[in-house]
């Protein structure tokens, strides 16, 4: 996050007044190992997230919403729409990997079934939709299944209603 503050600052004026001062002796360093990086999808950033879990044999219609501050919001059909805390150690493993997704990378495209009874898992994060089964979340494989199984749908033990 750090290198990326440092790109956002390259390129600023000199701010000090002295109109005809010569620029500095140095060239301003650049970082060409960095992936080109936008405004609108940036690399390292995953939160808020939503994890979807759509059609199975079973017809799930799940939707686990997680902001910054851990909250999550979850919706399944058919049930009222509940508020948790997430467990801190869950947050912090989804969050380390959700930052491990080179979200800029990722194409943005909405999951349809492959075939009759298909289950959809999907990651919504930074503006972008993909199948947990993308390569590039692999990062979020374990976390993600992890969060439907022991702790949003219904609220279990690492998600406290709120």
């Amino acid at each position: 996050m750090t290198a990326a503050a440092g790109l956002v600052l390259t390129g600023c004026g000199d701010e000090s007044g002295t109109a005809g001062s010569p620029p500095p002796a140095s060239p301003t360093p650049t970082a060409p190992t960095m992936p080109s990086v936008t405004q609108s999808t940036p690399v390292g950033v995953g939160l808020p997230l939503t994890v979807s879990r759509t059609g199975g044999f079973a017809g799930f219609d799940d939707q686990v919403l997680i902001s910054a501050d851990g909250v999550a919001t979850v919706s399944s059909r058919g049930k009222e729409t509940i508020r948790c805390k997430l467990d801190p150690s869950l947050l912090t493993t989804i969050t380390s990997a959700a930052q491990q997704v080179d979200w800029a990378s990722v194409v943005a495209t909405k999951p349809t079934t492959k075939h009759p009874d298909d289950m959809i898992l999907a990651v919504t994060a930074n503006g972008k939709t993909a199948r947990i089964e993308d390569p590039k979340l692999k990062p979020l494989a374990a976390p993600v299944s992890k969060l439907l199984t022991e702790a949003a749908i219904p609220p279990g033990k690492l998600c406290t209603k709120i």
